[in-house]
């Protein structure tokens, strides 16, 4: 099965959804990286690089979107909800604006960029906004939806894109709906919720587990924010033990994110998998086995869930 990295599907829906003479691109001169130089290509007109002051980038965004423009803003991840996170909450977030920020290079599988470039922070910072939309496709097929649904919203958008080359999980007639989590297996002896793509490892972890005599349920988190209640209840109702899965710090993530919810509808064991300290330069293969992201340790949390409860 062939591979694509969820940044190059962002590039590739800009350009298909481009034709929508109402959408402005700004870049903080990574357009190569980010994929938005796909757009320019197709749109100059509508293309603006902004250099690298990615603060003032989120500023211009926001003043294109109080001018009635749908405005795409993109650059790394770590200089989108790090280095601007104060312009985002203040001329986006709080204004609620039609901004879009496509936020590249996330996580650890950033690979040999180092602790400096692998943001596992802005998930939790973006949660932390109000008004702000978070979503985290898991594959080529649920990014290019994704972009699409960004565009339909009418409100701020954080868009979580990887650098690594992901397997596509979804189907061809997959249809993505916003705020809606997917169930990709059912099972009644542990969920398993993942987002991103740690989505992939959740589905390979639930093989290993099945090997085991171990029926596990598999759930896709694309938008953390608003999150689906309602499919994480039923699942700590009916699973009675929880793991969650993210390329992301364990503080203010998707584990943070059910956790609040399971503890104040269904309480039940919830084991959450991700990192609790800075990244730092590799091949992503082998930070992922460092930090614990692969099936293996999802494999390993689920029998432990299951023994709490």
């Amino acid at each position: 099965m062939s591979k694509k990295a969820t940044r190059e599907s962002y590039g590739a829906a800009l350009v298909k959804y481009g034709n929508n003479s109402n959408i402005v691109v700004l870049d903080a001169d990574l357009s190569k990286s980010t994929k938005t130089d796909m757009f320019k290509k197709e749109y100059p007109e509508r293309f603006i690089n902004m250099g690298i002051a990615e603060g003032n980038m989120m500023c211009v965004a926001a003043g294109l979107a109080a001018a009635g423009k749908t405005v795409f803003a993109s650059t790394f991840a770590m200089f989108a909800a790090g280095r601007a996170f104060e312009q985002v909450r203040n001329s986006i977030g709080y204004t609620k604006l039609n901004v879009k920020i496509g936020a590249t290079h996330a996580g650890i599988s950033v690979g040999e960029d180092g602790a400096s470039h692998q943001c596992l922070e802005d998930i939790a910072l973006m949660r932390s906004i109000p008004n702000m939309v978070i979503i985290n496709p898991a594959d080529d097929t649920e990014a290019m939806q994704a972009v699409k649904a960004a565009i339909e919203h009418d409100g701020p958008v954080y868009m979580r894109f990887g650098r690594l080359a992901v397997e596509n999980i979804n189907s061809d007639d997959y249809e993505f709906e916003l705020g809606k989590g997917v169930q990709l297996k059912d099972g009644k002896d542990v969920t398993i919720i993942a987002t991103g793509l740690m989505v992939g490892m959740a589905l390979e972890a639930a093989e290993i587990l099945k090997a085991d005599g171990i029926d596990a349920r598999v759930i896709n988190i694309h938008t953390i924010k608003p999150i689906d209640a309602d499919i994480i209840i039923k699942a700590a109702k009916e699973t009675g033990a929880i793991v969650t899965a993210e390329e992301h710090y364990i503080m203010g993530g998707l584990g943070s994110a059910v956790t609040e919810i399971v503890c104040s509808n269904a309480p039940v064991p919830v084991k959450i998998i991700g990192t609790d300290r800075f990244g730092k330069s590799g091949k992503p293969a082998e930070l992922f086995k460092e930090y614990g992201l692969t099936a293996e340790n999802i494999v390993k949390n689920s029998k432990d869930a299951i023994a709490m409860k």
